[in-house]
């Protein structure tokens, strides 16, 4: 006989669900352990939900909420292994392997997760197995427990058919053929299954058992080298947290001088108390092996982002991970003078953990005559790795080259961002201009120097100009001096060239 526990008001009252528009009738997305004590499901309608319990609470279901309170979980479980997979809408994967014993045993591991979690609010069900497949069935359908070695299938063989992670309509389609439980189909020949209902069914039922692999996706990258301190009571102060970044520095760089290699990108990860996980990034523009330097970078890095790393209860678990690294081999050291090349590529590293790493940049000189494309801006950490990369055959050419071009006019300190039209006079079609209006003024010249005709590169100008400039350099006779250039030649190009200000001499 079955009987139906008693129910109180007061029950009702607590019950909780979400409700979502499934064909064109408001249903159960969810509901939580009250609401299942009361016999409600996912799935049924919000109208008959409330012609059985009147008082039930419901809210409007948010799937993007949820998942981002699921992710969230999941980086909190990255104080346990760094191999968490999100399993939406409502599971994790860990990957332990490893990592138990850290823990006192994989039983050990199961309470923390569960006792922090209650902690916060969260009701938790683990299992642990061989297979993906084999713990989410015994953590959703049977009695969260650690599966021993090979005891899978023994494990399994109980569970309803849902278990497996199959559609509801399959799971309703084998009910009616009266399958209702994996043993109903674990011996059973493979290809009518198949048949019938669609192979997913019989890789699904592969994957739980171990026959077919089933590999996760962590949801963080996995990181090159991890360094990482546990408190036995969380700490907050800023000193505390720079100088456990610090000592986690020196162990990352001895992991990395036995492998050759150098920092490009370090992750601090700090796990606070209540849950929450900050996670602060630092490039480098160069390998870095130096915990001092690792130091100072994050130094900057707090200060850049002030109160975005609120402490809170304090940090229980610091980890410092290489995100990115990239070969250091061995420099010798100049020994009369300082090595400035270092202290630059410092200064580009703090600049970068304050402003961000692209916009510290460097001015890179390019093989055209152009003058908008004489120099490009670039990180200033892709400039030291191009410069690294240049071999002694094009430094031997870039010297050739500026000699060749010590005699060239002299070109201004500063140019425009667009050059500035104006109005200017010249005696002969050809010359300076004698007087030019710019910038509602009008200047006298009273001394100039040129032309230098600049042909342009057709391929460059995304309008279709192509006209030859000539340029000069004038000095007014308030002793303003300034780079003009007439656009286009006389009759060939143009019949009225027109006149810029391209830029300034100091």
């Amino acid at each position: 006989m079955d009987a139906k526990p008693e129910t109180t008001s007061a029950e009702h009252a607590l019950a909780l669900a979400t409700v979502a528009p499934v064909k064109s009738a408001m249903r159960l997305a969810s509901v939580d352990d009250a609401a299942a004590h009361l016999g409600l499901r996912p799935g049924i309608t919000l109208a008959d939900a409330r012609a059985m319990y009147p008082a039930l609470a419901v809210a409007d279901h948010d799937p993007a909420a949820d998942h981002r309170l699921l992710a969230a979980i999941a980086d909190w479980c990255d104080r346990y292994t760094p191999l968490a997979a999100l399993d939406p809408p409502d599971s994790l994967v860990l990957d332990v392997t490893g990592c138990a014993h850290l823990f006192g045993g994989e039983a050990a591991l199961c309470r923390d997760i569960v006792c922090r979690l209650a902690a916060q609010g969260f009701s938790t069900r683990v299992a642990v197995a061989d297979t993906v497949g084999g713990a989410f069935a015994v953590a959703h359908h049977g009695t969260p427990a650690i599966v021993p070695p090979g005891g899978t299938r023994e494990a399994v063989t109980a569970l309803p058919l849902a278990a497996l992670r199959i559609a509801a309509d399959v799971v309703d389609g084998l009910a009616q053929a009266g399958l209702k439980r994996i043993a109903d189909i674990i011996d059973r020949p493979r290809a009518p299954l198949a048949a019938r209902f669609g192979e997913n069914l019989i890789r699904r039922l592969d994957q739980a058992l171990g026959r077919l692999d089933e590999p996760i996706t962590p949801r963080l990258p996995l990181p090159s080298c991890v360094a990482e301190q546990r408190f036995a009571e969380p700490i907050g102060l800023e000193g505390d947290v720079l100088g456990t970044i610090e000592h986690l520095a020196h162990e990352l760089n001895c992991a990395l001088e036995r492998r050759g290699e150098g920092a490009r990108l370090l992750q601090a990860a700090l796990f606070r108390a209540d849950g929450k996980v900050v996670r602060i990034e630092i490039g480098t523009g160069a390998p870095l092996r130096d915990a001092a330097r690792v130091r100072r970078l994050f130094v900057d890095k707090l200060t850049a982002i002030a109160d975005d790393w609120d402490p809170g209860f304090g940090f229980d678990v610091i980890r410092l991970a290489a995100l990115a690294t990239e070969r250091l081999d061995p420099v010798q050291t100049g020994l009369e003078s300082a090595d400035h090349a270092v202290d630059l590529a410092h200064l580009v590293d703090r600049l970068g953990a304050r402003f961000g790493l692209r916009r510290v940049t460097r001015l890179v000189p390019q093989d055209t005559h152009i003058p908008e494309f004489a120099v490009a801006a670039v990180p200033a950490y892709a400039a030291r790795g191009m410069r690294r990369q240049a071999s002694q055959q094009m430094q031997q050419h870039a010297q050739r080259a500026i000699e060749q071009d010590s005699l060239a006019p002299a070109r201004p300190i500063r140019l425009f961002a667009q050059p500035e039209p104006i109005e200017a006079t010249a005696e002969v079609p050809d010359g300076p201009p004698v007087h030019f209006r710019w910038r509602r003024v009008i200047h006298q010249v009273a001394h100039a120097e040129g032309p230098e005709r600049i042909a342009m590169e057709w391929w460059r100008d995304d309008k279709g100009r192509t006209l030859t400039r000539d340029y000069f350099r004038v000095e007014s006779t308030q002793g303003i001096r300034l780079w003009l250039y007439r656009e286009g030649l006389f009759v060939r190009e143009v019949k009225r060239p027109r006149w810029f200000v391209h830029g300034l001499f100091a």
